[in-house]
């Protein structure tokens, strides 16, 4: 309580007061106390929850009228997996600020579905965009496709692979490969790729670690890995890799945007949600 009124800048009394005045008015006891503090009960903690929803509605409606009175402004807040963060949403950046080169975007990373969507959930994002996250999506978010990704297999420019012109998977798995983290989506991809072909997932030289140590191998040394095609498509003459000519055996999976349902989207992300259709539809007519 003590901390509450610092941080709010006012007397303890106050806090104490407004507490049990919400206490009287909502008939339940909201916090329960001891020598060692406060925590919310069941009924607070509800409370809390809705509260959050309310202020967040709240925030949303100040930012939109801000954006109202001055369009060229404004911020945005995006979680997405560092694979996406390093293909397809820099080139929906770029495409937005060149339009509006004075918005501000935010990009919170995650290796993990579940985290992503738990900051949608509690608002610490205002959409999240991601590969394969529609079928753990529930019931209170709305899922967007925007296009249909798949894997390639690539190499360094200076590996001796990449000039073969003839090349198979089977031909592969004695090489060393570097792959993301062993939860990640692209994990369970290289396996069902290996499986697919009837080969085990290769054991010789593997590295588990994540998008700048994937490019520092592959780019410089002798290592494979298997990016998504937007990322080649987006990143790939800076990262200096070369694509196999070997048919992808795992089927596409959908990349989109996730929103929460009953939470007003501000004109930012609005924005932002148009331009990431522009480049989908390129990168889908490329395709």
């Amino acid at each position: 309580m003590a901390k509450a009124a610092r941080r709010l800048a006012i007397s303890q009394p106050v806090i104490s007061k407004v507490v049990a005045d919400l206490e009287r008015e909502f008939g339940r006891p909201l916090l329960d106390r001891d020598r060692h503090g406060a925590e919310p009960t069941i009924y607070g903690a509800a409370l809390l929850k809705h509260g959050l929803a309310v202020f967040d509605e709240l925030k949303q409606s100040v930012e939109e009228i801000e954006y109202l009175a001055d369009p060229t402004k404004g911020e945005l807040r995006v979680g997405t997996h560092a694979v996406i963060a390093a293909g397809f949403l820099p080139a929906v950046v770029k495409s937005l600020h060149r339009r509006h080169p004075d918005l501000v975007i935010n990009i919170k990373l995650s290796m993990v579905a579940d985290a992503l969507l738990r900051d949608l959930r509690e608002r610490n994002v205002d959409l999240v965009v991601g590969r394969n996250l529609t079928q753990d999506a529930g019931g209170d978010l709305k899922t967007e496709s925007l296009f249909n990704e798949t894997n390639v297999i690539v190499v360094g420019r200076h590996n001796p692979l990449a000039r073969r012109r003839k090349i198979e998977l089977a031909d592969l798995v004695d090489e060393p490969w570097v792959f993301p983290a062993a939860d990640s989506v692209v994990k369970h991809i290289a396996a069902e790729m290996f499986r697919s072909a009837g080969l085990e997932m290769p054991r010789r030289g593997i590295v588990y670690a994540s998008s700048p140590v994937h490019s520092a191998l592959v780019a410089n040394g002798p290592y494979l890995t298997i990016p998504p095609i937007s990322l080649v498509r987006f990143g790939g003459s800076t990262l200096q890799l070369k694509v196999l000519p070997i048919k992808f055996p795992v089927p596409a999976s959908p990349v989109g945007i996730i929103t929460l349902k009953r939470r007003t989207i501000n004109p930012v992300a609005q924005l932002f949600m148009e331009h990431a259709r522009e480049v989908a539809k390129l990168l889908a007519k490329e395709h």
